[in-house]
């Protein structure tokens, strides 16, 4: 896809500024400092010279200094270049290159040189790839089991619109955590999510589970975005009724001015409600604040959901 038609299709999905009500300068529960540390430039350093990318560049994450400094980051595969125009996200779009074969194998260096405990890996969308890329992921999981026993792994997939066979390689492929974010409400998909179908998000999830069910299952929400309080507390409903066990709510950020509008900045108190909504309804763990971000944290969260499934009753 040329970039013309790419900035075509987000003009098309960009409301008003004004007739959405976005307040122009960020509050100041949002504003973030970049942390660089000596955690932060070794990250970097081991990041460059395994050749990866990183969705804490490439989207633009606020927390990547703190995330970074305390060496952890979230691993973007199968190359820089997505398949999609989500009018969220800041990651390019247009005609990706060739699946690289040796990604997997740097991939595992990187995370036991970094000596990391828990290593979250993403992608683009590679709706060129007849599995749409299911099979690398798997390849990226295998290599790091093999390089890093004692590391935990999460996986942070796209959709892969109806490819056969891609959810069940993946979640065979034996990930610790097993990531699909919904990110909106199904009223809102056509201008977030166009390239998406809600449904066909909430079935990946459910099926995941069903392939291996001792995999935690996990999905994030931006609010901010024009949807009503309501409409969270069905999406909360449906990812129960699919089983997931964690889920991350955080505000949306625009990257860009091209980018969607902020509808308003939600207030931290809003937060700690769904929160506790999401508590009330059977999730494992639920996190929300208004810097929650589908990887933040995601170390720890991963010990605190081990120890929630380990303090259930026995069926």
């Amino acid at each position: 896809m040329g970039e013309r038609s790419v900035e075509a299709r987000r003009a098309r999905y960009k409301v008003e500024r004004g007739a959405r009500g976005e307040t122009a300068r960020k509050p100041e529960w949002l504003r973030v400092r970049i942390e660089e540390s000596p955690g932060f430039f070794e990250t970097r350093a081991r990041l460059r010279e395994h050749r990866l990318h990183t969705v804490c560049e490439e989207a633009a994450c606020p927390n990547r200094g703190e995330c970074w400094s305390s060496r952890h980051a979230t691993v973007m595969i199968l190359g820089d270049v997505c398949t999609r125009a989500c009018s969220f996200c800041n990651v390019k779009t247009g005609r990706p290159g060739a699946v690289d074969a040796g990604e997997p194998e740097r991939l595992a260096a990187a995370i036991a040189a970094l000596a990391l405990r828990h290593v979250v890996i993403t992608s683009v969308d590679r709706d060129d790839l007849a599995d749409g890329g299911a099979a690398h992921f798997a390849a990226c999981i295998a290599a790091v089991r093999r390089a890093c026993p004692g590391a935990t792994i999460e996986v942070l997939t796209p959709d892969f619109r109806h490819k056969p066979g891609a959810i069940e390689t993946v979640a065979a492929a034996g990930p610790d955590v097993y990531n699909h974010n919904l990110e909106t409400v199904p009223r809102l998909y056509a201008a977030v999510r166009p390239g998406a179908r809600y449904r066909d998000s909430l079935d990946l999830l459910a099926r995941a589970k069903q392939v291996s069910p001792r995999v935690f299952t996990k999905s994030g929400l931006m609010v901010g975005l024009g949807e009503e309080p309501a409409e969270v507390l069905a999406v909360l409903d449906d990812l129960r009724a699919a089983d997931v066990d964690f889920v991350t709510i955080g505000q949306y950020m625009p990257p860009t001015l091209r980018h969607a509008a902020v509808a308003r900045w939600v207030p931290p108190a809003e937060f700690d409600s769904l929160r506790e909504a999401a508590l009330a309804r059977g999730f494992l763990l639920a996190a929300a604040s208004p810097l929650t971000r589908s990887s933040y944290h995601a170390d720890q969260d991963f010990q605190r959901l081990r120890a929630a499934r380990e303090a259930q009753p026995s069926p």
